[in-house]
């Protein structure tokens, strides 16, 4: 068995598996353009969705490092809008980690539906994080501050804000210029989607009404925000996995914060998911947008799985991880 016997014909995009220097699978497909028959390639762009929150920690634990802020830093000291109901108490760490309570603005616990957002608010009006406020800014906390994890959207938004105002620059330009250049990620970025470049893949969802795919531009943001949005390549991300692992984005000691468990679950570090406790891996999932990525330190070893159809990365990707470890057959 290999590869691509786990893979059935439903899937549509680009898998990469490197092993220190050395790739040892790469492939695409299913088509980047539908219509146009135009195939997925190992060059081709995909939108990522929550895999963006790791590009927003990093950018953080930089600014801590250079004692802009800190861990204890509250919301209520960086953000100048006023913030009604929510705990102006609520940390840096807090959002990092995913315990702040501040009310999300899309709630996975209760919500099943991204496009549900935009039943009131077009989605097209949102390109810029500031444009979410109005989706939160009304509700009430969820539980106090620090009391639970539970995955929050609207966290990493926040942390995006607030990059922005500490920055004076909007959080993907800040983004782009010390972490996407710093890692020579040139083919990384937070596009709109109605002004795509080239290579990029569209994002399709399946209607079963008309037996047919649609593209996703009318179910998520016109522009990702701080809780997400980033189109990037396998091999961008292998770059921003090597630059972040050697120092080149944050030092020793907030990488081991960063891939260690801020919770007492011990599934979660700062920006990433700890797979057994232990590998670091980002992922994301919008309509018609799938993603993950994973890093096991020990082997060196990267898998990336980049989808643009609502597909199940997350088995194939430990499927793929178990055909690894059986070391029975050629990849």
């Amino acid at each position: 068995m290999n590869v691509n016997d786990l893979i059935d014909e439903k899937f549509s995009g680009v898998i990469s598996i490197v092993q220190g220097s050395k790739n040892i699978f790469q492939g695409g497909y299913g088509f980047a353009d539908k219509a146009n028959e135009i195939p997925n390639r190992m060059d081709t762009k995909f939108g990522t969705a929550s895999a963006g929150k790791v590009f927003v920690a990093t950018a953080i634990l930089n600014l801590i490092e250079q004692k802009i802020i800190n861990f204890d830093t509250t919301i209520g000291e960086v953000l100048k809008f006023d913030l009604k109901e929510i705990d102006s108490g609520i940390t840096i760490s807090q959002l990092l980690n995913h315990t702040s309570g501040i009310p999300d603005y899309f709630d996975e616990s209760v919500m099943n539906n991204y496009e549900e957002l935009w039943i009131n608010i077009p989605n097209y009006r949102i390109r810029k994080s500031s444009d979410l406020i109005p989706l939160f800014i009304d509700k009430p906390m969820m539980y106090p501050k620090g009391e639970r994890f539970q995955y929050n959207n609207t966290g990493y938004v926040v942390l995006g804000l607030v990059i922005e105002e500490i920055t004076g620059k909007p959080f993907d330009v800040y983004l782009q210029e010390t972490i996407f250049d710093t890692c020579r990620m040139t083919d990384t970025g937070y596009f709109e989607l109605d002004r795509l470049p080239a290579k990029c893949a569209f994002s399709y969802i399946f209607d079963y009404k008309r037996n047919e795919y649609r593209t996703n531009i009318f179910s998520i943001d016109a522009k990702g925000s701080g809780a997400g949005g980033a189109f990037t390549t396998a091999h961008d991300i292998e770059k921003f996995w090597t630059a972040l692992v050697n120092g080149e984005l944050i030092n020793k000691e907030s990488l081991e914060k960063m891939f260690s468990p801020q919770i007492a679950e011990g599934y979660y570090g700062f920006g990433v998911w700890l797979l057994n406790g232990k590998i670091p891996s980002f992922q994301g999932c919008d309509p018609g947008v799938n993603f993950i990525t994973s890093y096991d330190l020990g082997k060196q070893l990267i898998v990336t799985i980049l989808s643009n159809v609502d597909y199940d990365v997350e088995l194939l990707h430990n499927k793929i991880n178990t055909l690894l470890v059986s070391n029975k057959s050629n990849i």
